[in-house]
């Protein structure tokens, strides 16, 4: 398959180490290099299968196949998106979110801090393996958090990924063992609201 009909792991934006101590450099390097990459194989591995299938006019379980292509596929598209909403505390990440995204933000939760309490919910109670999402709808102009279990389940077609935070043990097991609920507190001192708000602003003018 052609290189640039493939996935491939993107770059972080930061160092492995310029997270911590909220994500240490062994989780960060964990989390990217091996799992994010277990992603990228595997999406990787179903097109090739599809391609062959196509090749050879043979037959597939495509109920299987392309499920397993979503899975990997949204897991590629979620991690991508949690590395790019991540900055160092203090050097970009932590703080309120401003701009377009504040006005989003204070027009559907009323304040922030309603926000990141509904948001530290969802995050918290998700069901096994899964993601919080802040999403928006276009239609409806609003604002919608979301949980999302696996990659690819419970995530509602239409609307636009704004702020992910993945829940998945393999995101904290090393630094916070099964305490999620801590790992959650600890992600609000690394989000890079500037990055957010650009999604949100690019998303308003569609």
């Amino acid at each position: 398959m052609e290189a640039d009909k493939m996935y491939s792991l993107p770059d972080l934006p930061y160092a492995y180490n310029a997270l911590a101590p909220h994500i240490s450099e062994d989780q960060l390097k964990l989390h990217h290099q091996k799992h994010h990459m277990a992603y990228v194989n595997g999406a990787n591995a179903v097109l090739e299968k599809l391609d062959k299938a196509r090749k050879e006019n043979a037959d597939l379980d495509f109920k299987a196949t392309l499920k397993e292509l979503s899975f990997h596929v949204g897991g590629f598209k979620l991690h991508t998106l949690f590395w790019e909403n991540m900055a160092p505390a203090g050097n970009g990440g932590g703080g309120q979110p401003k701009g377009e995204l504040l006005k989003v933000i204070n027009g559907e939760f009323g304040k922030f801090e309603r926000f990141k309490k509904e948001f530290t919910m969802t995050a918290t109670s998700v069901e096994g393996s899964g993601w919080a999402a802040l999403t928006f709808c276009r239609k409806t102009r609003r604002p919608l958090i979301m949980q999302l279990e696996k990659h690819n389940v419970n995530l509602i077609p239409g609307f636009e990924v704004l702020l992910v935070l993945d829940v998945w043990e393999h995101a904290y097991y090393l630094d916070y063992k099964n305490d999620r609920a801590k790992f959650v507190e600890a992600f609000w001192n690394i989000v890079n609201w500037d990055a957010v708000n650009k999604r949100t602003e690019m998303l308003l003018k569609k």
